[in-house]
């Protein structure tokens, strides 16, 4: 029998300090980086509107474009630039912890960028960054992606305290290792930025995203890319928030959008109290 994650009332939700709203913005960015941040502040003041307290964005959710050189082109060097200023200054603005999905920052190749999650807290200050680790590699006939091309990897694995519990960060492919979010060790949410392709995303997204879920026993926060983009590539959307037992909470399958649930500690202590399983793991 599944255990049940909702909550009974509306007045427990806005009393009860371990009960907060997340959100996730879908878009499907263009390369123009002006109107894509247009658009993320208008859905962020549609989540923030609703009461989320935590607002996660897309990869890449500034600038999507099949052009490397624009990639680069647009890199901004830390703590410096019109995408981090955003963020900050939303952040601020609307009182909410936002975790920026990708954007491209220097790396020390100049040729190359580092593909980076920012995290602001609800002052508008920089808490933490995260440098996507595995670069997507796929070779399907006309469908061909190589990340390390243009991306230098990262290496460190971010975990974000903060006043909502624990806060692993990810990105997109990283969704595929599982050893990635066992070295997090225990944590409350998973946040992973993705603009997984439609060939890949159909096939294994809600599986991949469900999963990492029901084994770390957290929420998931998955924004995406969703929908067709003017470079001509497909994204498969699908922004989901998956709570500890595996349950879809919110769902948007295409184009520009938010999604919301609720993170419940307290069911997340329930599900590892009833299904100790982390506590059970023998390889370490």
């Amino acid at each position: 029998m599944a255990i049940k994650s909702k909550v009974k009332t509306t007045k427990a939700r806005l009393v009860n300090k371990d009960i907060v709203k997340i959100a996730g913005i879908q878009m499907a960015s263009g390369p123009d980086i002006k109107s894509n941040l247009n658009e993320a502040e208008n859905l962020i003041t549609i989540a923030a509107n609703q009461g989320a307290k935590i607002i996660a964005l897309p990869e890449y959710f500034s600038i999507m474009s099949s052009k490397d050189s624009e990639k680069l082109k647009a890199k901004e060097k830390p703590d410096h630039g019109l995408v981090q200023s955003f963020l900050s200054k939303q952040a601020k603005k609307n009182k909410v912890w936002i975790i920026g999905g990708s954007i491209p920052l220097v790396s020390k190749d100049k040729n190359k960028i580092r593909n980076s999650c920012l995290i602001y807290d609800d002052k508008g200050n920089l808490v933490h960054r995260y440098d996507k680790i595995h670069l997507f590699g796929f070779d399907m006939g006309e469908e061909f992606y190589r990340e390390d091309k243009l991306i230098e990897a990262g290496s460190d694995v971010v975990v974000v305290d903060s006043p909502f519990g624990k806060i692993g960060i990810a990105i997109c492919y990283d969704l595929r290792f599982p050893e990635l979010f066992r070295a997090m060790k225990e944590i409350d949410l998973l946040v992973i930025p993705s603009a997984f392709t439609e060939t890949t995303g159909k096939a294994h997204w809600e599986i991949l995203i469900r999963a990492r879920a029901i084994e770390n026993q957290c929420y998931v926060l998955a924004p995406a890319q969703g929908g067709y983009h003017l470079s001509g590539r497909e994204t498969h959307g699908n922004s989901l928030i998956v709570d500890p037992w595996g349950t879809i909470l919110d769902r948007l399958s295409r184009g520009s959008g938010v999604i919301t649930g609720y993170l419940n500690k307290e069911y997340i202590k329930s599900i590892r109290k009833s299904l100790p399983a982390l506590k059970h793991r023998t390889i370490k």
